[in-house]
């Protein structure tokens, strides 16, 4: 858990909750083609309904839990750009609109394949943007909808992401690694307590990316919330606030 303002969380349970719908658009990764796009619930209705009352009403509900993804950033890799005379190298985004790589390496640390006749990956200045951006205007449409009440975000997490894009927006942030829905809910009724510690920075910018050391750990830049927490490695919510227990104590920096 990365943030509970006012302690939002945990929810009473049998409350009435919005939980919107999901436009999921094809991907494409390294080894199969564009998927078609398809509406997917947030939550399966079967489990998220023995915790809470669902309605498809926002102005009925009690509070909102909005699930999504952290970016898909892509490969690195567009065969378009290459077909239009560039390198085919382009920006890994680690954030849901588009991105510009205004800050990165202007020579690349990488190349000279024999099937290249270039030796510069270098992306500089090229755009990209996340193949789920939909998920950051599916938090904004929330909010919108639901006015001032909890707003409950839930980050089925791949890879560190900006987190700026939506965290203002939200009352409650919860990041997972696919785990199954019933853990998740059971944290978000308080019949667990969460536990977890951040396995990794959380950058403040796609700059601090772009600067950082391939080699050094802890070199960057990481996000500071509106609640003043700092989402650094070894980083997590508990009920009573901060973990300082002693995993903290021996990994963190």
């Amino acid at each position: 858990m990365l943030k509970n303002k006012d302690n939002v969380l945990p929810l009473k349970e049998k409350i009435r909750v919005y939980v919107p719908k999901r436009r999921v658009t094809g991907g494409g990764g390294f080894f199969g083609g564009p998927a078609a796009e398809r509406i997917v619930d947030g939550l399966a209705p079967g489990i998220a309904g023995r915790y809470f009352e669902l309605t498809d009403n926002p102005s009925e509900a009690d509070a909102a839990i909005v699930v999504i993804d952290s970016p898909r950033g892509g490969t690195g890799f567009n065969p378009d750009e290459l077909s239009k005379g560039g390198t085919g190298y382009v920006p890994i985004t680690l954030q849901y609109e588009k991105y510009t790589a205004v800050h990165a390496r202007e020579k690349s640390i990488a190349g000279g394949s024999p099937f290249e006749n270039f030796t510069n990956r270098s992306y500089r200045g090229k755009s990209s943007t996340a193949t789920n951006s939909g998920d950051l205007a599916l938090v904004k449409n929330t909010r919108r909808a639901i006015g001032n009440k909890p707003l409950i975000l839930v980050v089925n997490t791949a890879n560190p992401f900006v987190i700026s894009e939506l965290e203002k927006m939200c009352d409650a942030i919860l990041l997972h690694f696919a785990v199954q829905q019933q853990a998740i809910l059971d944290i978000i009724t308080g019949a667990a307590e969460p536990s977890a510690l951040l396995p990794f920075n959380m950058p403040a910018d796609m700059k601090t990316v772009e600067e950082q050391f391939e080699d050094v750990p802890h070199d960057m830049k990481c996000y500071t919330d509106s609640e003043g927490n700092t989402y650094d490695f070894g980083f997590g919510l508990n009920w009573k606030g901060v973990i300082k227990d002693e995993r903290v104590q021996r990994y963190k920096k």
